[in-house]
């Protein structure tokens, strides 16, 4: 029961993850730190969904950490400006 659980609720998570990868990798007003703020904040995603769905963590934070940065550092900031990065 549980494994059934666990196999329908993945593709939801992975469909959350990316989503917010989507929508918070424009962070920053350059490419890098677009990529930057969107990597950290999909690894985050990423390895909340593999502990959520039972995945591997560490799995999850690499691939939201990868969709996130691809993602911040394809984005311009005049298409996603959410303003300056915390660092800054």
């Amino acid at each position: 029961m549980q494994r059934a659980m666990r196999a329908s609720m993945t593709p939801i998570f992975a469909t959350l993850a990316i989503g917010a990868a989507l929508a918070l990798g424009g962070c920053g007003d350059s490419t890098g730190d677009r990529a930057m703020s969107g990597g950290a904040i999909g690894a985050g995603v990423g390895a909340a969904a593999g502990a959520v769905t039972g995945t591997s963590v560490l799995g999850g934070a690499v691939l939201g950490g990868a969709a996130g940065a691809a993602t911040g550092a394809a984005t311009d900031e005049d298409q996603i400006d959410l303003g300056d990065p915390a660092w800054k």
